[in-house]
Formats: C-alpha cells, structure tokens, sequence
C-alpha cells in the first residue's frame, strides 16, 4: 500500500495538516482557526493549549478524510510561524504564560535601549538579524522579567523555552523530546548562524540561562518518534523547518539566487545565498535556509510585518468586505486608486525600514474615493512592500531577479500578482501546489526517511500553474513607484 507524508502547517492564525502522495499532490487537508489575543494595544499572543488542540483535531481529520491511519504514513514535517515565544515547566509541562506571537511589540522600547547601547552590530554579526521585538529572545526575557518566581525557576532549570515547532514536537512526543531545527533556532537572536551553536555572549546579554534552551537538530532528519494516542503507530517527526524556510525548500529555490515570496499575514522574501551568509548592506536579514546533512544552506530575507493581514483589517475593521475572498472583486470594480495609497504599517514597517513605531497610512483620498479604490490601493501596498525588498535584494547580491515564485494564500489573487509583475518588471510564477510552506515540510520529511531519494527526484515534480508577465507601461510603473515612495515618507516615525 502507498505511504503518505504527513504535514503540520501551524500558522499564525490557523492550524493545518495536509496529506501528500508521492507525487507531491494534496490528498486531504484540514484547516482550524484559533483565537488571537490581544491584551493591549501592540501585544499579540496565542494560548499554547489551543495552538496544540487545534492541530491535533486537524491531524485527526485529515487522516480520517482518507481513510488512512499510522501505518500508512511515512513522516511527519512540522512547519511553523517563526519567532513566537513559548515557555513551559519543565516537570509539569504547563505554559507560564500565554504563547507571545512574532507580531507583538511589547520589547519595542528595550530593543531600542539595545542599540543605543551600542549592541546592533555584535548580534547582526553573531546572528544575521537586526534589533527588533520580531525575535523570540527579547520576548523570552520579558516573560523571565514578568512572571512572578519565572526567573528563579528558569535559573533553576526548570523552565524550557521553544519555537512553535519546539512545542508541537513537545506535545507529539509527550515532551520526551525537547528540540528544534537550525532554522527556528536562527530567528531567536541567541543563536550563532556561524558557529551553529548557542551563543554564550548572547545568553549573558539577555540574561537567560541555556538550560532553557533546546537541543538544535538539522531541518532534515528524525526529531523524535510520537507518543501521542492520536496514532497507533510511532511515527518518525523527520522534517523541521520554519514556514518561510520550508516554503523556499516548497518551491524548488535550491540553487543559489533563487527567490520566492509567501503573501502570508505576513509577506517573506527569500532568496537562497548558497553556503555562506550575506551580510547585508541594505537592512534585509541573514538567515539560515536548512540543513540537510551536514549541509547548511543560508538564505537573505526581508520580512513584511503586515501583507495579507490588511484584507483581514478591510472586512474585520472597515468592514468594506464580509470575507477576504471578495477583495479581488471589490478592487477590480475600479480601473486604478484614483491616486490614493495605502501603507499596511498596521505595526510597524519591516524590511528594508525596520521602523516599528511606524503606522499605517491612507493618503490621496478625495470627495470620489470609495471601498473599492482603497481596497484596490491594499493590494498595491503588499506588492510595493515585495518591490522595495526585491532591490533590497538585488543590490545585497549583486543579481537580477528574472523571476519570483510565488506562494501563500494572497498568491492565488491574480490582480495582487499581475500589479507585482507589472511594478518588478519580472515574470511572477505562481506553482500548481501553492501549498508549498506544507510541502516543503513534507519534503525535508521524507528526504530523512528515503521516501523521496534526493532534491533532484523532488525537483522534477515542481509545475507552474500560471505564469504573469509585465504588461504595465513604464511610465505609469515611474508614477505609481515615485508615489508610494512619497507614502512611505509620510508614514515612517522619523
């Protein structure tokens, strides 16, 4: 009988767990919401209890929608929202406190002391990343610094800290298993993307002890064996990665200079760097792509704190949509803005900004401008975000980006992608399976447990299901660009 891969695809606002063949094809899929929390203006957490919950019940009706248990499946990938901040107790395994999403912004002011302190270029040298309260470990020592009794239990060793994936392996495993994969560990800001190991300076200088944290694994390989009553079988968790990671590993971007970008909540640019990192001159992040083996794979990347998220705040705060499937509706029914644009900087800017007190701005708004038009001026505002990245990019590199693949759930929006091809002047590729996060997962999964045989077995199954071409006149592309550069000015806190 044929084996399936299992992928859990645990995001920031929902829990998936998708069923693949060995043709890399969907065979079931399950998805649930779970609920944010939000606590104060700029705090963003989950309860760890539900996010476990809800992938448990997904993985149970995935499984189910297909009439296959334990024994047919080959591997379990996880992939997972980066950054957020889970810590439990060691002996009870109880969370000490709500799970603090990567989204949150409660370090904002520390972060700041941290680089008038003079430390920017020591962590951007140790880690690839820039000072900001996007990274887990300002979120880990806020919670050492608030719990009460957190600090002395951490020092105690009896305090674990973990990644999503580190939480869901925990709980697959009945927390015998305490471990992520290099990818995770390189987005804490405590982890040397150099020397791929824990970094003591940095321990010290956020004052958390290591005890805490977990053992670091490669992106493909076993993890562990479940222990869960979900299965009746023990079933190998092989494949770990990082959403953004697994959906550059999804698409195929193997070779060195290929770029993809997930229009996620968030939007990720990634382009793979080869066997060294590439500091950047042009604030974009340095990051690790996987580790197959002994081989570490380095990637350059910009983040966009807020990209599909800005549909969610047109039907949930404008209330201009019922669902975020009706904005390519609502944005077609106008020719253009009518000169108006939206900066989505709902918190903060990214890359290549990296302002986080920035916020979000409508400007060219008049006497005519409707729903549509400022639904419309969303949608450019995700891809002119892509755009300022992708020269970002070219520049840190030194390549011309002749095309961009594409994935995530705004992907499948095809004015979104024909606007970014028009403004890149670059082809944009948009996959037959654009559950290519969940994929790549699946991938990395059953390259550790020989069910695929190598990358260039898997390569040969990647298919473009449609590809958009620059129709836009350059000059408009000039005006529109020279526009949102004026946007953005007005927007940024400095």
């Amino acid at each position: 009988m044929e084996k399936y891969i299992l992928s859990l695809d645990q995001g920031t606002t929902s829990s998936r767990a998708i069923v693949f063949d060995h043709e890399g094809n969907i065979c079931s899929v399950a998805q649930h919401e779970f609920p944010q929390i939000f606590p104060q203006p700029g705090w963003v957490e989950h309860d760890p209890h539900q996010i476990w919950g809800s992938q448990a019940s997904v993985i149970a009706e995935a499984i189910s929608q297909i009439g296959i248990n334990g024994k047919d499946i080959a591997a379990i990938g996880i992939t997972n929202q980066r950054e957020t901040t889970i810590v439990w107790d060691a002996d009870t395994c109880e969370p000490i406190y709500n799970a603090i999403v990567w989204q949150d912004r409660r370090t904002s002011e520390y972060c700041d002391s941290l680089r008038e302190a003079g430390y920017a270029d020591m962590i951007r040298e140790k880690t690839g990343l820039i000072i900001d309260a996007y990274f887990s470990a300002t979120k880990i020592k806020w919670i050492l610094d608030h719990v009460p009794g957190a600090r002395d239990r951490a020092n105690a060793g009896k305090l674990r800290f973990g990644t999503v994936d580190c939480w869901l392996i925990a709980c697959l495993t009945r927390f015998k298993v305490h471990a992520t994969d290099v990818t995770n560990a390189a987005r804490t800001m405590l982890f040397n993307i150099n020397t791929l190991e824990w970094d003591k300076d940095l321990l010290r200088l956020f004052d958390i002890p290591e005890s805490m944290l977990p053992e670091v694994k490669p992106s493909s390989g076993i993890m562990g064996y479940t222990t869960t009553t979900l299965f009746a079988h023990e079933l190998p968790v092989a494949g770990v990665a990082g959403d953004q990671q697994a959906a550059l590993f999804g698409q195929m971007c193997v070779k060195p200079g290929a770029v993809k970008n997930t229009y996620g909540t968030g939007c990720f640019l990634l382009m793979n760097s080869g066997d060294k990192p590439i500091v950047s001159k042009n604030r974009l992040l340095s990051t690790i792509a996987w580790k197959i083996g002994d081989k570490v794979t380095y990637a350059l990347e910009g983040s966009i704190f807020v990209g599909g998220s800005v549909v969610q705040w047109l039907r949930d705060g404008l209330c201009c949509i019922n669902s975020s499937s009706q904005v390519e509706d609502l944005a077609a029914s106008v020719p253009g803005t009518d000169g108006v644009y939206f900066v989505p900087a709902l918190t903060g800017l990214g890359a290549p900004y990296w302002d986080q007190y920035a916020r979000g701005l409508i400007c060219g708004i008049s006497r005519g401008t409707t729903a549509a038009h400022i639904a419309r001026a969303a949608l450019e505002g995700i891809a002119f975000q892509v755009y300022d990245i992708v020269k970002a990019m070219e520049l840190d590199s030194g390549l011309g980006i002749t095309e961009l693949k594409v994935d995530g759930g705004a992907s499948r929006n095809n004015l979104l992608m024909q606007f970014q091809s028009d403004i890149l002047s670059t082809d944009v590729q948009r996959p037959r399976v654009t559950e290519t996060t969940a994929l790549g997962a699946a991938y990395l999964a059953g390259l550790a447990v020989g069910y695929w045989k190598d990358i260039d077995e898997i390569n040969a199954q990647w298919q473009i299901e449609r590809t958009f071409r620059p129709e836009a006149d350059p000059q408009f592309v000039a005006s529109k660009l020279s526009g949102w550069k004026d946007a953005v000015e007005r927007c940024l806190s400095k």
